[in-house]
């Protein structure tokens, strides 16, 4: 079985991220980026199903700049067996994403695709439903636990209030939550390994998709500073504020 995995290039977690100047957009410039941790979630799964005997290959692939192909090198070293690189100069947002994505699953032909359910820096949850509905393949996001059984997926996924169990037939596409595994490290000779492999880099252009956006960007903006927090002599004196200055009982 192959298993295609697409991963994002997003700033370090670690990193304290600002706007520009002109707070059209965020300041990328001497910033340390990384994998994001979604991602990493969905290697480790494909690759543990793969040292399962459930998987024959592992496929790593990213839609982005040259300056991706740091990740995909990452994600060769943590286990996978091929990376491709559709490149673009452009920011693309999720739907030109999943339509860039679904060109590669259509020419690869996986029985399995895991992708991390949001990146850290949009945090929008949208590429891999929408992948789904482009593909007209069954989906499980947020997942928690992965099984598979011959030609089905059973996904245990978090909702609100406890634990719900779907089985999807395959193939399908799984979304990982935080609490599907805990990745492992890169070990130094993989890592020098993977710099040695070669990437396949296919230009978005050559695939005829719209990648035109649908959204603008107005601003991004520091969120307010938090305001210093107070102690109270007394539930009387905490009731109180709660209900007068608060406002958050009556």
């Amino acid at each position: 079985m192959k298993i295609i995995v697409p991963i994002k290039r997003v700033v370090d977690y670690n990193v304290k991220v600002r706007p520009l100047g002109d707070q059209s957009d965020v300041d990328l410039n001497n910033v340390k980026m990384a994998m994001n941790p979604f991602c990493e979630i969905a290697i480790e799964e494909a690759v543990r199903l793969k040292e399962a005997g459930t998987a024959t290959e592992v496929i790593a692939v990213t839609v982005g700049k040259s300056d991706s192909q740091e990740q995909l090198r990452t994600a060769l070293a943590l286990g996978a067996d091929r990376a491709i690189l559709v490149e673009t100069d452009s920011l693309l947002e999720p739907l030109a994403i999943a339509k860039a994505l679904a060109k590669v699953i259509e020419a690869e032909a996986p029985k399995l695709v895991i992708l991390g359910k949001q990146a850290i820096d949009g945090d929008n949850n949208q590429t891999g439903q929408m992948l789904a509905a482009l593909l007209n393949y069954g989906q499980a996001t947020f997942a928690s636990k992965i099984s598979i059984d011959g030609d089905s997926a059973s996904v245990t996924r978090e909702i609100d209030g406890g634990l719900q169990t779907v089985k999807v037939s395959l193939p399908a596409i799984i979304t990982t939550d935080l609490r599907l595994n805990e990745p492992r490290y890169a070990s130094l000779p993989n890592i020098m390994k993977a710099k040695k492999k070669e990437l396949d880099v296919q230009p978005i252009d050559a695939m005829g998709i719209d990648t035109a956006p649908r959204i603008e960007l107005l601003s991004v903006e520091l969120p307010a500073a938090r305001q210093e927090g107070i102690k109270v002599e007394s539930v009387e004196e905490l009731v109180s504020k709660l209900k007068n200055e608060a406002k958050v009982i009556s």
